[in-house]
């Protein structure tokens, strides 16, 4: 390391790196923190004593502010920088790599010029902080160490709750560790320390050397580097050898006998994911990515994380007790973007009580009726307001989160925001069919409250289209391809939670339904449960699911709500079909062709039926 760096770090911290023995890590600490050019750098090891110095400084600092509960503090981003800009964030790819459309990529040489010359002199005047962290569990086959370097003493200590400490892995995986590299400034700030710069943001990934760039912004999404922005670099790492990086939760299902059963789910936003990973009675590994790799012809699964970082919008005691009780109870938190009363307590919108008519929130100073310069209402909380906390405060973490080998994958649900036309849940026939009519085929209706026009479909497959960093065709050929040379092959499922009256509009399922719809999957999956065939896939009997719905919810379930529920709807499923093949065609050069051959049967087993039962079939019918 150069002297002018190594004057920066001073004798203790530069002792911290040479432990490490690690060239190449010593080379790209030189690089940046001569490029960004701090007054000081601190170098966190997963010492108590380092960590507790990241999150006294938050609030020295006044990154954060603390709240009435002992641990919990509240940061604000800036107006207008509460989401993930998508605008500015894309893969460095070399000249002439080609993606897609639906990708975002830049000429390598021009965005790494680019964001080099952002980040010139960018610290001066702040400290840097250092941090090592392990995405997946430290010392397992699933283990990728990264480094983080960041100003922001926020971003800092939301990583150090949400990620595994990995100064030890460094160590332990020598100088030929393959890690990731990741960093951020967030630039010049205002009196309330929130980035102003915002029209200089940019989030760059460069997949080729492992490394993502951020500058000029605060929210999460865009500086946490170890989350969605590491997902770029995973997946192109997971193609390359052949394992997969899926937004998805992991849940163990508690079955019969004290069985437990894990089930992985990928939904996109505002369609039930964190809800159904964290549903009372069950188990929660993780609410948002998993690593999933073929160990002994089993899929395995990790959690990346060690935290979560949720969006907090309708969040209340009735409909996520676990979550409302933790929310509310001693233990560190870090809110962002909401309200802050008075007597320095959170509030955000769809809470089960009453709102205070006034506080601080990311607007400053607040009020009820408060308008913004276009003169639209400002609501006591953001829509992406979120929380930051340890998963190991929760009363339904399974212990299974640290084990190194992960856990055996028995089950995989897409789930999406869908009105009118798959059922409440149902499984593929096979691997490939779920993979393409499941996942691949993922739609989601957006709604009129978080995204603008109500009940438009918004293609995503696998819930992963924002996070690709490989081509469309080339992410479904991987995961049509995992599925090969397994001694037992998962399950594939589908779930639906805000299917429709077709006449009357009314949902026809009600929120804690899903409890019941994950028991009879862990049923199938176990060789307990029944189904019926149709045209679709396989959806449960009557006769099971009416005692599951007695004995998980003490409800009477009714045939004629199965009835409606589980009806098939033979003109949306062939619309949906050619919804879908017709993005494939269009927008996917790559595409398999044995999707096009799979969506295509799916056609003909629903023309078939509807030659010989007509448009809307009942489950009695079949």
């Amino acid at each position: 390391m150069n002297e002018n760096v190594k004057s920066k770090l001073g004798l203790e911290n530069v002792q911290k790196i040479e432990r490490m023995k690690n060239p190449r890590l010593e080379a790209f600490l030189d690089k940046y923190i001569e490029l960004g050019n701090p007054d000081k750098v601190f170098v966190c090891t997963d010492d108590a004593k380092d960590i507790r110095y990241i999150r006294e400084t938050a609030i020295r600092h006044k990154e954060e502010m603390p709240l009435a509960i002992e641990g919990h503090t509240v940061h604000f981003d800036a107006y207008g920088d509460q989401g993930r800009d998508k605008e500015h964030t894309g893969i460095l790819v070399p000249e002439g790599t080609d993606l897609g459309s639906s990708i975002v990529t830049i000429p390598r040489e021009k965005g790494y010029t680019e964001v080099h010359e952002i980040l010139k002199d960018m610290m001066k005047g702040k400290e840097l902080y250092v941090s090592f962290f392990c995405l997946g569990p430290t010392g397992s086959a699933f283990s990728i160490p990264c480094v983080q370097l960041t100003d922001s003493s926020y971003v800092a200590h939301s990583e150090e709750i949400l990620y595994r400490h990995g100064y030890e892995e460094f160590i332990r995986q020598g100088p030929d560790s393959r890690f990731f590299k990741f960093v951020h400034s967030q630039g010049s700030v205002d009196e309330r320390n929130v980035s102003v710069n915002l029209e200089k943001r940019r989030i760059y990934i460069d997949t080729i050397d492992d490394t993502v760039y951020s500058t000029n912004t605060q929210y999460g999404g865009n500086t946490i580097g170890l989350k969605k922005l590491a997902m770029r670099l995973a997946i192109n790492r997971a193609s390359q050898e052949g394992w997969l990086t899926e937004h998805m939760l992991v849940m163990g299902v508690n079955g019969p006998g004290g069985r437990r059963t894990y089930f992985t789910g990928a939904y996109p936003s505002m369609c039930g994911k964190t809800s159904t990973a964290m549903l009372d009675g069950e188990s929660i590994v993780g609410d948002d990515i998993a690593y999933l790799k073929k160990i002994d012809g089993q899929i395995r699964a990790v959690n990346v994380e060690k935290g979560m970082f949720g969006i907090i919008q309708g969040i209340n005691s009735k409909d996520d007790p676990i979550q409302w009780q933790v929310l509310h109870s001693p233990g560190e938190i870090i809110f962002s973007n909401v309200l802050i009363s008075d007597e320095k307590k959170p509030y955000w919108t769809g809470m089960d009580c009453e709102i205070p008519e006034k506080g601080i929130n990311h607007s400053g100073l607040w009020f009820s009726g408060k308008k913004d310069e276009k003169g639209k209402e400002i609501p006591c909380s953001h829509p992406n307001a979120r929380f930051t906390l340890n998963l190991h405060t929760l009363p339904n973490l399974d212990p299974v989160l640290e084990d190194p080998a992960g856990v055996e994958v028995r089950g995989i649900v897409y789930g999406g925001r869908d009105s009118d036309t798959c059922v409440p849940v149902e499984e593929a026939f096979d691997w490939v069919h779920g993979i393409v009519t499941k996942g691949a085929s993922l739609e989601s209706e957006t709604t009129a409250a978080t995204l603008g026009k109500e009940g438009v479909r918004a293609f995503n497959p696998m819930s992963n289209l924002d996070f690709l960093s490989v081509s469309v065709g080339q992410y479904i050929d991987d995961n049509l391809d995992f599925g090969n040379n397994l001694s037992e092959v998962p399950h594939i499922f589908s779930v639906n939670y805000f299917i429709r009256d077709r006449e009357t509009g009314e949902l026809l399922t009600e929120k804690t339904a899903k409890k019941v719809w994950f028991k009879w999957m862990e049923l199938r999956v176990n060789g307990e449960a029944e189904a019926i065939e149709t045209p679709t896939g396989r959806i449960p009997k009557y006769e099971d699911l009416a005692p599951l719905f007695k004995t998980v919810l003490g409800k009477e379930y009714t045939l004629e709500d199965y009835q409606k529920q589980f009806t098939v709807r033979i003109p949306e499923h062939i619309a949906k079909i050619e919804r879908i093949s017709e993005i494939y065609r269009g927008k996917v050069a790559d595409t398999p062709p044995l999707l096009f051959e799979i969506l295509e049967k799916q056609k003909q087993r629903l023309l078939k039926a509807k030659t010989k039962l007509g448009d809307y079939i009942t489950p009695e019918r079949l």
